[in-house]
């Protein structure tokens, strides 16, 4: 039960005590844990940037609809994609397969065969739509992590991609930025911090077939 008195705990934090920092061990734990987050035929196709920088954080306020979380926050964790997606990535995940787990060639190469035949076969639309949603397996993963080591956080969709990519220069990394999501604590006065959880009764949410 301590996971979900944990994530009883956690809420979309709306305003950071600007005056505590997130230790080097939390942030290590909190990029480990995005490392080691669940993708699609595990190519993870995603990167984490870490923003510790208020001159940043506050230019970046003005393109997240204006949200103080960015520049209160201790950190924020910019979840990347690549922009252009090749099967490259095929072949580097394959050759990281041997050196890791010394899989015989013979074994692996049908598997990769078919993997970069999807690729292959799909537009940069479609590969841009598949590789985001696995940014959304990163941010869920990340959010429970924040909420079992009690970090606050406040996942968001609203802000402007093109101009955080501008800002961050993500373009010279073949990325753009899909999700951000703000770490810190939580402040004492935050208006959100003793309010009950709303949520539905289980028995509106979960359907079950025995």
């Amino acid at each position: 039960m301590n996971i979900i008195n944990s994530l009883k705990w956690r809420y979309a934090v709306k305003k950071f005590d600007s005056k505590k920092q997130l230790s080097e061990a939390q942030i290590n734990t909190l990029k480990e844990a995005f490392n080691l987050t669940a993708t699609s035929y595990g190519l993870q196709p995603l990167k984490l940037v870490v923003i510790k920088n208020k001159e940043i954080q506050k230019k970046l306020v003005l393109h997240s609809w204006n949200q103080a979380q960015i520049q209160e926050a201790s950190h924020v964790l910019v979840i990347c994609i690549q922009d252009n997606y090749t099967t490259d990535e095929v072949e580097n995940y394959f050759n990281l397969v041997q050196k890791i787990r010394k899989t015989p060639k013979e074994i692996i190469n049908p598997f990769k065969k078919f993997l970069t035949s999807e690729i292959v076969k799909k537009t940069q639309e479609e590969l841009f739509l598949w590789n985001k949603n696995q940014a959304y397996l990163a941010l869920g993963n990340l959010l429970t992590v924040c909420a079992l080591e009690k970090i606050d956080a406040c996942p968001m969709e609203g802000f402007i991609p093109e101009k955080y990519d501008e800002i961050l220069n993500l373009a010279a990394e073949n990325l753009k930025s899909i999700l951000v999501l703000p770490v810190g604590f939580r402040a004492e006065d935050c208006h959100m911090k003793d309010l009950a959880k709303v949520r539905k009764e289980i028995q509106e949410t979960v359907i079950e077939m025995y």
